[in-house]
């Protein structure tokens, strides 16, 4: 046995990593991830397929907040450990630079069943799914894009397989929004059974199984802002915190179709005396932070999931873009015994 450190040599291609298209690392055995693949939620192939499996787990709420960060995490390394680093995002030109992650025919055939099986836990999945085989029966074929983003869906799976398996505890839908003002009447009802309880940025700590959420039409600065407007569309967006690193003053989350991927972002932060960090900057203005009722929190809960673990014991001959996510991630310490 040994243990092994995430502190790799790897610096100087740590930066591309969230740039390139990169192969996917193999979703775990169910013995070591208790996660039925989203693509085992679809029968048939691009053009012709349907719906096969809607239903959700439900676990105790203690283990909810470590499990949402191991099926996010999972996700992201299937899609290939894709970066966006918000601490380093420059003006030019009076906008900001943005690098867009390509994807080829071949990975749009191999994530294509994945992302149909994040549709399959909503309620307009079916109809999202012939959509979309509409198009993948088009002259672009297997390379058409998704007709309708798939964020929210995204966090809708990671939750219902994350154990939130009542929409009274997460609404899961097509729209951020919806499970947004679930959240949002919540705390103003005192509802118990819902899951999440919303909150201004910097109102209350940031942790592990959290949901920061933007807006950009309208543009929000505030959980007040949105509440005039309850049940109203709205352009948002929520990621799965899965890290804070106080060490780098940043916090770690993981969002479905960020630049065409589920990505993990870092996500430049200050102190807040008593609260721990809060986020600032970024592309998109953060105004709601989604609070998990429920469930001890460690801050280096992406370091403690199945598939990082994974990552750095096989560490031997995989690609140096993964063994570089591993060491943008991690901290000093150990996170494996292997």
């Amino acid at each position: 046995m040994k243990t092994v450190l995430l502190g790799f040599a790897l610096a100087a291609v740590s930066a591309a990593v969230g740039f390139a298209q990169q192969a996917g690392f193999d979703r775990l055995p169910s013995d070591a991830l208790d996660v039925v693949p989203p693509s085992a939620r679809v029968d048939g192939m691009p053009g012709r397929m349907t719906v096969a499996r809607t239903s959700c787990r439900s676990v105790p709420i203690a283990e909810v907040r470590q499990r949402i960060v191991d099926v996010a995490a999972q996700e992201w390394g299937f899609f290939g450990f894709s970066l966006v680093d918000q601490t380093q995002e420059v003006e030019q030109s009076g906008r900001r630079r943005r690098r867009w992650r390509r994807t080829s025919s071949e990975e749009a055939g191999r994530v294509a069943g994945s992302i149909a099986g994040y549709w399959t836990v909503t309620p307009e999945g079916s109809w999202i799914l012939d959509a979309q085989n509409d198009s993948w029966n088009g002259s672009n074929g297997i390379a058409a894009r998704w007709r309708y983003p798939w964020s929210a869906a995204f966090i809708s799976w990671v939750m219902c397989e994350g154990g939130l398996g009542d929409t009274g505890q997460f609404r899961r839908a097509v729209a951020h929004h919806s499970y947004i003002d679930q959240a949002i009447r919540a705390r103003a009802a005192a509802v118990p059974t819902a899951a999440f309880t919303a909150h201004d940025i910097g109102e209350t700590e940031v942790a592990p199984g959290d949901l920061l959420c933007s807006a950009r039409r309208p543009a929000y600065h505030s959980i007040a802002e949105r509440r005039r407007q309850l049940g109203e569309g709205a352009r948002t967006h929520c990621d799965v915190v899965v890290r804070i690193d106080a060490v780098r003053h940043r916090i770690l989350a993981i969002g479905g179709n960020v630049r065409g991927s589920v990505s993990l972002k870092l996500i430049p932060a200050v102190d807040e005396p008593g609260l721990g960090l809060r986020p600032v900057g970024g592309r998109r203005r953060l105004f709601a932070h989604l609070k998990l009722r429920g469930g001890g929190a460690v801050a280096d809960a992406l370091d403690r999931t199945p598939t990082m673990q994974a990552l750095v014991c096989g560490s031997v001959g995989q690609p140096a873009a993964w063994l570089a996510a591993a060491n943008l991630v991690a901290a000093d310490a150990p996170v494996a015994s292997c």
